[in-house]
């Protein structure tokens, strides 16, 4: 009975605007977390995603203080992030100590925005863990430019980028423009990054960027198909974590690592059968 009761709740959430949105939203989010989750893996950028989410939530944070969109705040935040993780990081060297440094001055300056925002504690705590209430038809605006922005600029550097992420070395010795493609792609995980602050929370944004991404790796060495099961990894995560959050009401980002995880583990499982050796995840 309570699951019918839960099943009937889902479907009539479902009909809701707010819910449509998110679910377009997490749809599109699916597709160039997708596209990037394989790069950001091979290029060893675990860290980098989990600095520049934290950022993100600091511009989310400063545009709730001043009243501002706070997708675009995040987005903003995520950006500079990127930015000065590319060029302050660009030797491998020294990229954990950089984003390290910068991750805990801007969490910092977002938990002491935060504290001085007196309105709903609800959007507080969605910047942490995701909220699909905050996703409205401003920020399906910004999201689909962005996703555009993103798709565009991967027509025009996927093939170089791709040889960049796999074989750096010998890519740059080819003239590929290395340090230049590892700043642009620090950029559009920035913007990315950012998109997945509202829906699953700055604390969880791994689940949308690396998951997918380091399960696809398990199980394949083609970059292509690599791509095509990490956009079907994050849209099966992504839609149906909000299409399960919606009957309990909690928060979105709890279902969606959950599936992530889940996929991840059965790809390692099918790895370990076809006896291949995992790739960097």
């Amino acid at each position: 009975m309570e699951q019918l009761i839960s099943f009937e709740g889902t479907l009539e959430l479902l009909g809701e605007p707010f819910v449509q949105n998110a679910l377009i939203a997490c749809a599109v989010l699916g597709v160039v977390a997708g596209l990037l989750a394989p790069l950001v893996v091979s290029r060893g950028m675990a860290f980098a995603v989990h600095g520049t989410a934290e950022l993100a939530f600091t511009g989310g944070a400063a545009a709730l203080l001043v009243g501002l969109e706070v997708g675009l705040g995040s987005v903003l935040g995520a950006v500079v992030a990127a930015t000065i993780f590319g060029v302050l990081g660009l030797r491998r060297g020294e990229q954990d100590s950089v984003i390290g440094v910068v991750m805990a001055f801007g969490l910092g300056l977002g938990v002491l925005f935060l504290s001085l925002y007196d309105g709903r504690s609800a959007n507080r705590f969605g910047l942490l863990t995701g909220s699909i209430v905050s996703v409205d038809g401003t920020n399906l605006w910004v999201l689909g430019g962005v996703a555009v922005l993103v798709l565009a600029t991967l027509v025009v550097v996927y093939r170089p980028l791709l040889f960049a992420s796999t074989d750096p070395d010998v890519a740059l010795a080819r003239g590929v423009p290395v340090r230049a493609l590892s700043l642009v792609f620090a950029v559009l995980v920035g913007l990315v990054t950012a998109l997945a602050v509202p829906i699953v929370g700055a604390i969880l944004v791994l689940a949308v960027m690396i998951v997918p991404g380091a399960a696809a790796n398990r199980v394949t060495a083609n970059p292509v198909l690599a791509t095509m099961i990490a956009i079907a990894i994050a849209e099966v995560a992504l839609v149906g974590g909000t299409i399960l959050s919606l009957a309990p009401g909690l928060p979105v980002s709890a279902y969606v690592a959950t599936i992530g995880f889940v996929a991840y583990l059965l790809c390692r499982l099918v790895a370990r059968l076809r006896g291949r050796v995992p790739v960097r995840a």
